[in-house]
């Protein structure tokens, strides 16, 4: 198998994340995918309903490139790197899914039922979608920006207020996993 079509080791990826960490601390920026939104939501006019949407957008566009950026990635790993047969998922979280007629990823990063094409035929994935969006936006914003800003920037610059709303997306990730997703499905 090819190498270049396997997922990169954690220690690679690190570096990586690492190296740009550095460098954004060095021309003082700060990272975090949730402030892409609110520029856009700006470029696209709520300045003039909303007090938080002024604010000087033009210092964010390279912020808009790393957005451009990831959605590249993606592209390019989705279509050309991805043979994620070095993810290993444990056998009883695949046995815990297929309890919840989740199929197992079958050699993907994630199963069909959740994250495939049908999910939009589904008024009740629709709904889970919208409300999960919504929640999502809210919890952005009321944490002061997402788990990319406050895990990978936040911590790195020894934020205690990061380290607080990590500490929260993860006890909220594991409230969802074992308590509120067998509930839902």
């Amino acid at each position: 198998m090819d190498s270049i079509t396997q997922t990169w080791p954690w220690y690679v990826s690190g570096f990586i994340i690492g190296m740009v960490m550095l460098l954004l601390n060095y021309f003082g920026k700060v990272f975090g995918m949730s402030s892409n939104i609110r520029t856009l939501c700006t470029l696209a006019g709520a300045d003039k309903f909303a007090e938080f949407f002024r604010f000087d957008w033009k210092s964010q566009i390279w912020n808009l490139v790393v957005l451009l950026g990831a959605m590249i990635g993606g592209f390019v790993a989705v279509h050309y790197m991805s043979n994620p047969t070095n993810v290993d998922i444990n056998p009883k979280t695949i046995e815990q899914l297929a309890e919840m007629n989740i199929d197992a990823p079958n050699g993907k990063l994630a199963p069909q039922a959740l994250f495939g094409n049908e999910v939009f035929s589904s008024p009740k994935m629709l709904a889970i979608l919208l409300i999960g969006g919504i929640l999502i936006g809210f919890g952005s914003r009321y944490a002061g920006g997402c788990t990319s800003g406050h895990a990978i920037s936040g911590l790195s610059n020894l934020q205690i207020p990061s380290l607080k709303a990590v500490i929260g997306f993860f006890v909220g990730g594991l409230i969802m996993a074992h308590f509120l997703l067998p509930l839902i499905f």
